[in-house]
Protein backbone atom coordinates (compact mmCIF):
# COMPACT_ATOMS: atom_id res chain seq x y z
CA UNK A 1 0.00 0.00 0.00
CA UNK A 2 2.87 2.32 0.84
CA UNK A 3 4.43 1.76 -2.59
CA UNK A 4 1.11 2.52 -4.32
CA UNK A 5 0.76 5.84 -2.48
CA UNK A 6 4.40 6.62 -3.24
CA UNK A 7 3.80 6.11 -6.96
CA UNK A 8 0.68 8.30 -6.89
CA UNK A 9 2.67 11.12 -5.32
CA UNK A 10 5.71 10.65 -7.55
CA UNK A 11 4.01 10.53 -10.94
CA UNK A 12 1.53 13.23 -12.02
CA UNK A 13 -1.65 12.60 -13.97
CA UNK A 14 -0.71 11.79 -17.57
CA UNK A 15 -4.13 11.45 -19.22
CA UNK A 16 -4.90 14.28 -21.65
CA UNK A 17 -8.08 16.30 -21.19
CA UNK A 18 -9.06 16.05 -24.85
CA UNK A 19 -11.83 16.25 -25.96
CA UNK A 20 -13.05 17.91 -22.75
CA UNK A 21 -10.31 20.50 -22.99
CA UNK A 22 -7.86 21.88 -25.57
CA UNK A 23 -4.47 20.32 -26.15
CA UNK A 24 -1.14 21.82 -27.09
CA UNK A 25 -1.13 21.49 -30.87
CA UNK A 26 2.13 23.19 -31.82
CA UNK A 27 3.94 19.83 -32.03
CA UNK A 28 1.20 18.03 -33.95
CA UNK A 29 1.75 17.15 -37.60
CA UNK A 30 -1.67 17.36 -39.19
CA UNK A 31 -2.69 17.60 -42.81
CA UNK A 32 -1.02 19.36 -45.75
CA UNK A 33 -2.93 22.21 -47.38
CA UNK A 34 -2.24 24.15 -50.57
CA UNK A 35 -2.05 27.94 -50.36
CA UNK A 36 -3.82 29.00 -53.54
CA UNK A 37 -2.18 32.44 -53.48
CA UNK A 38 1.31 30.90 -53.74
CA UNK A 39 0.61 27.88 -55.93
CA UNK A 40 1.97 28.21 -59.49
CA UNK A 41 0.18 25.09 -60.78
CA UNK A 42 3.49 23.59 -61.89
CA UNK A 43 2.20 20.10 -61.12
CA UNK A 44 5.37 18.79 -59.49
CA UNK A 45 3.53 17.83 -56.31
CA UNK A 46 0.84 15.94 -58.24
CA UNK A 47 3.45 14.08 -60.28
CA UNK A 48 5.33 12.94 -57.19
CA UNK A 49 2.34 12.16 -54.93
CA UNK A 50 2.60 8.41 -54.11
CA UNK A 51 -1.15 8.00 -53.64
CA UNK A 52 -2.30 10.32 -56.47
CA UNK A 53 -4.13 12.45 -53.92
CA UNK A 54 -3.35 15.81 -55.57
CA UNK A 55 -5.69 16.60 -58.43
CA UNK A 56 -7.15 19.67 -60.20
CA UNK A 57 -10.19 21.25 -58.60
CA UNK A 58 -13.05 20.81 -61.06
CA UNK A 59 -12.22 22.15 -64.50
CA UNK A 60 -9.63 24.62 -63.19
CA UNK A 61 -5.84 24.35 -63.12
CA UNK A 62 -5.79 24.93 -59.36
CA UNK A 63 -4.65 21.86 -57.44
CA UNK A 64 -6.31 20.37 -54.38
CA UNK A 65 -5.79 17.42 -52.07
CA UNK A 66 -8.10 14.43 -51.69
CA UNK A 67 -7.67 13.71 -48.00
CA UNK A 68 -9.29 10.29 -48.26
CA UNK A 69 -6.28 9.28 -50.39
CA UNK A 70 -3.56 11.41 -48.81
CA UNK A 71 -1.01 9.49 -46.71
CA UNK A 72 0.34 12.67 -45.08
CA UNK A 73 3.91 11.98 -46.23
CA UNK A 74 4.48 15.72 -46.96
CA UNK A 75 6.53 14.93 -50.05
CA UNK A 76 4.48 17.65 -51.76
CA UNK A 77 5.78 20.18 -49.25
CA UNK A 78 9.37 19.09 -49.78
CA UNK A 79 9.36 19.43 -53.57
CA UNK A 80 7.09 22.48 -53.99
CA UNK A 81 9.29 25.22 -55.54
CA UNK A 82 6.97 28.03 -54.40
CA UNK A 83 6.44 26.79 -50.82
CA UNK A 84 2.71 26.69 -51.42
CA UNK A 85 2.06 23.58 -49.32
CA UNK A 86 1.31 24.38 -45.69
CA UNK A 87 1.73 21.97 -42.80
CA UNK A 88 -1.27 22.31 -40.50
CA UNK A 89 -1.81 21.04 -36.97
CA UNK A 90 -5.40 20.05 -37.70
CA UNK A 91 -6.25 16.48 -36.77
CA UNK A 92 -10.05 16.52 -36.36
CA UNK A 93 -10.57 15.42 -39.96
CA UNK A 94 -13.23 12.71 -39.67
CA UNK A 95 -16.20 13.17 -42.00
CA UNK A 96 -19.52 11.39 -42.39
CA UNK A 97 -19.22 11.46 -46.18
CA UNK A 98 -16.20 10.49 -48.25
CA UNK A 99 -16.98 13.26 -50.72
CA UNK A 100 -16.39 15.78 -47.91
CA UNK A 101 -12.74 14.74 -47.96
CA UNK A 102 -12.35 15.39 -51.68
CA UNK A 103 -10.95 18.51 -53.37
CA UNK A 104 -14.31 20.20 -53.70
CA UNK A 105 -14.25 20.94 -49.96
CA UNK A 106 -10.58 22.03 -49.86
CA UNK A 107 -9.92 24.72 -47.27
CA UNK A 108 -8.54 27.89 -48.79
CA UNK A 109 -6.06 30.13 -47.03
CA UNK A 110 -8.72 32.51 -45.72
CA UNK A 111 -10.61 29.57 -44.21
CA UNK A 112 -7.50 28.20 -42.53
CA UNK A 113 -7.31 31.26 -40.30
CA UNK A 114 -11.06 31.43 -39.66
CA UNK A 115 -11.86 31.29 -35.94
CA UNK A 116 -15.24 29.73 -36.68
CA UNK A 117 -13.63 26.84 -38.51
CA UNK A 118 -10.95 26.44 -35.85
CA UNK A 119 -13.36 26.37 -32.92
CA UNK A 120 -15.74 23.98 -34.63
CA UNK A 121 -13.44 21.72 -36.60
CA UNK A 122 -9.83 21.71 -35.46
CA UNK A 123 -7.02 22.73 -33.18
CA UNK A 124 -4.61 24.65 -35.42
CA UNK A 125 -1.34 26.44 -34.86
CA UNK A 126 -2.78 29.86 -35.61
CA UNK A 127 -5.83 29.59 -33.36
CA UNK A 128 -6.32 32.91 -31.56
CA UNK A 129 -9.33 32.20 -29.33
CA UNK A 130 -8.47 29.45 -26.84
CA UNK A 131 -11.46 30.22 -24.64
CA UNK A 132 -13.92 29.46 -27.45
CA UNK A 133 -11.87 26.42 -28.39
CA UNK A 134 -11.93 25.12 -24.82
CA UNK A 135 -15.68 25.55 -24.59
CA UNK A 136 -16.16 23.73 -27.88
CA UNK A 137 -14.04 20.75 -26.83
CA UNK A 138 -15.71 20.72 -23.42
CA UNK A 139 -19.00 20.29 -25.25
CA UNK A 140 -17.51 17.52 -27.40
CA UNK A 141 -16.47 15.55 -24.33
CA UNK A 142 -19.84 15.94 -22.64
CA UNK A 143 -21.64 15.07 -25.86
CA UNK A 144 -19.60 11.89 -26.23
CA UNK A 145 -20.43 10.65 -22.74
CA UNK A 146 -24.06 11.72 -22.89
CA UNK A 147 -24.60 10.33 -26.40
CA UNK A 148 -23.24 6.91 -25.41
CA UNK A 149 -25.38 6.78 -22.27
CA UNK A 150 -28.51 8.08 -24.01
CA UNK A 151 -28.35 5.95 -27.14
CA UNK A 152 -27.02 2.74 -25.62
CA UNK A 153 -27.90 2.97 -21.93
CA UNK A 154 -24.47 1.46 -21.25
CA UNK A 155 -20.91 1.56 -22.57
CA UNK A 156 -20.13 1.58 -26.30
CA UNK A 157 -18.79 -1.79 -27.47
CA UNK A 158 -16.28 -1.65 -30.35
CA UNK A 159 -14.80 -4.44 -32.44
CA UNK A 160 -11.59 -3.55 -34.27
CA UNK A 161 -11.21 -5.26 -37.66
CA UNK A 162 -7.96 -5.46 -39.62
CA UNK A 163 -8.94 -6.07 -43.24
CA UNK A 164 -5.37 -6.07 -44.54
CA UNK A 165 -3.39 -3.17 -43.10
CA UNK A 166 0.27 -2.48 -42.34
CA UNK A 167 -0.78 -2.33 -38.66
CA UNK A 168 0.02 1.39 -38.36
CA UNK A 169 -3.63 2.31 -37.78
CA UNK A 170 -4.03 -0.66 -35.45
CA UNK A 171 -1.18 0.62 -33.29
CA UNK A 172 -2.91 4.00 -33.05
CA UNK A 173 -6.20 2.37 -32.07
CA UNK A 174 -4.34 0.47 -29.35
CA UNK A 175 -2.79 3.75 -28.23
CA UNK A 176 -6.24 5.28 -27.77
CA UNK A 177 -6.68 2.96 -24.79
CA UNK A 178 -3.38 3.67 -23.08
CA UNK A 179 -3.19 5.81 -19.89
CA UNK A 180 -2.31 8.91 -21.93
CA UNK A 181 -5.47 8.92 -24.11
CA UNK A 182 -7.64 6.57 -22.03
CA UNK A 183 -10.68 6.24 -24.31
CA UNK A 184 -12.40 4.05 -21.71
CA UNK A 185 -13.05 7.12 -19.55
CA UNK A 186 -15.82 7.95 -22.03
CA UNK A 187 -17.52 4.59 -21.67
CA UNK A 188 -15.87 3.00 -24.72
CA UNK A 189 -14.77 -0.64 -24.56
CA UNK A 190 -13.26 -3.02 -27.11
CA UNK A 191 -14.74 -6.52 -27.41
CA UNK A 192 -13.44 -9.76 -28.88
CA UNK A 193 -16.55 -10.71 -30.87
CA UNK A 194 -18.57 -8.75 -33.44
CA UNK A 195 -21.72 -10.27 -31.90
CA UNK A 196 -21.13 -8.09 -28.85
CA UNK A 197 -20.22 -4.94 -30.80
CA UNK A 198 -22.12 -1.75 -31.55
CA UNK A 199 -19.41 -0.35 -33.81
CA UNK A 200 -16.70 -1.69 -36.12
CA UNK A 201 -13.39 0.17 -36.42
CA UNK A 202 -12.01 -1.10 -39.74
CA UNK A 203 -8.42 -0.67 -40.87
CA UNK A 204 -6.74 -1.84 -44.07
CA UNK A 205 -7.63 -2.02 -47.73
CA UNK A 206 -9.97 -5.04 -47.63
CA UNK A 207 -7.63 -7.39 -49.46
CA UNK A 208 -9.02 -10.27 -51.50
CA UNK A 209 -8.21 -12.73 -48.73
CA UNK A 210 -10.01 -10.58 -46.15
CA UNK A 211 -13.15 -9.67 -48.10
CA UNK A 212 -15.24 -12.57 -46.81
CA UNK A 213 -13.94 -12.10 -43.28
CA UNK A 214 -14.99 -8.43 -43.31
CA UNK A 215 -18.42 -9.22 -44.75
CA UNK A 216 -19.05 -11.98 -42.20
CA UNK A 217 -17.93 -9.72 -39.37
CA UNK A 218 -20.35 -7.01 -40.52
CA UNK A 219 -23.20 -9.52 -40.84
CA UNK A 220 -22.53 -10.85 -37.34
CA UNK A 221 -22.68 -7.37 -35.81
CA UNK A 222 -26.09 -6.48 -34.35
CA UNK A 223 -27.80 -3.14 -34.99
CA UNK A 224 -26.96 -0.28 -35.15
CA UNK A 225 -23.91 -1.68 -37.08
CA UNK A 226 -21.90 1.55 -36.97
CA UNK A 227 -18.82 1.36 -39.21
CA UNK A 228 -15.82 3.69 -39.02
CA UNK A 229 -13.10 3.51 -41.70
CA UNK A 230 -9.76 4.25 -40.06
CA UNK A 231 -6.88 5.46 -42.22
CA UNK A 232 -6.31 6.19 -45.90
CA UNK A 233 -6.33 2.49 -46.86
CA UNK A 234 -9.78 1.91 -45.40
CA UNK A 235 -11.09 5.20 -46.80
CA UNK A 236 -9.87 4.88 -50.40
CA UNK A 237 -7.25 2.15 -50.72
CA UNK A 238 -4.43 4.62 -50.07
CA UNK A 239 -1.23 3.78 -51.93
CA UNK A 240 -2.66 0.35 -52.75
CA UNK A 241 -5.67 1.62 -54.70
CA UNK A 242 -6.42 0.16 -58.12
CA UNK A 243 -4.49 -2.98 -57.21
CA UNK A 244 -5.70 -6.43 -58.27
CA UNK A 245 -5.41 -7.58 -54.65
CA UNK A 246 -7.32 -4.82 -52.84
CA UNK A 247 -10.47 -2.74 -52.83
CA UNK A 248 -10.51 1.03 -53.22
CA UNK A 249 -11.91 1.57 -49.76
CA UNK A 250 -14.05 -0.67 -47.58
CA UNK A 251 -17.22 1.16 -48.64
CA UNK A 252 -17.16 -0.99 -51.77
CA UNK A 253 -18.05 -3.93 -49.50
CA UNK A 254 -19.93 -2.52 -46.49
CA UNK A 255 -21.61 0.81 -45.69
CA UNK A 256 -19.42 3.31 -43.83
CA UNK A 257 -20.75 5.88 -41.35
CA UNK A 258 -17.57 7.91 -40.75
CA UNK A 259 -14.23 8.20 -42.57
CA UNK A 260 -11.07 9.06 -40.61
CA UNK A 261 -8.24 10.04 -42.99
CA UNK A 262 -4.57 9.75 -42.12
CA UNK A 263 -1.65 7.38 -42.44
CA UNK A 264 -2.11 6.63 -39.66
CA UNK A 265 -4.58 8.95 -37.88
CA UNK A 266 -3.53 9.83 -34.35
CA UNK A 267 -5.53 8.44 -31.39
CA UNK A 268 -7.33 11.74 -30.77
CA UNK A 269 -8.42 11.84 -34.42
CA UNK A 270 -9.89 8.36 -33.90
CA UNK A 271 -11.71 9.51 -30.75
CA UNK A 272 -13.14 12.43 -32.72
CA UNK A 273 -14.32 10.06 -35.46
CA UNK A 274 -16.05 7.80 -32.93
CA UNK A 275 -17.89 10.85 -31.59
CA UNK A 276 -19.02 11.74 -35.12
CA UNK A 277 -20.38 8.24 -35.68
CA UNK A 278 -22.35 8.25 -32.43
CA UNK A 279 -23.82 11.68 -33.05
CA UNK A 280 -25.23 10.70 -36.43
CA UNK A 281 -27.22 7.82 -34.95
CA UNK A 282 -30.97 8.30 -35.15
Amino acid sequence: MFHVIQKILKYPRVTVKYPKGPIEASHIVGKPAIDTSLCKQCGQCAARCPSSAITPIGNTSQLGINYDQCIFCFLCQEICPSNAVIEMAEFELAQKSRTSLRVKSLLEKKEISSKEEQSDRAIAKNSSNLMDLQETNEELGHRLEKAILKKFGRSLQIREVDSGSCNGCDYEINSSGNPYNDIERFGVHFVASPRHADMLLVTGTATRNMEQALLKTYEATPAPKLVVAVGACACSGGIFQDSYATKNGIDSLIPVDVYIPGCPPRPRAIIYGILKAINQMK
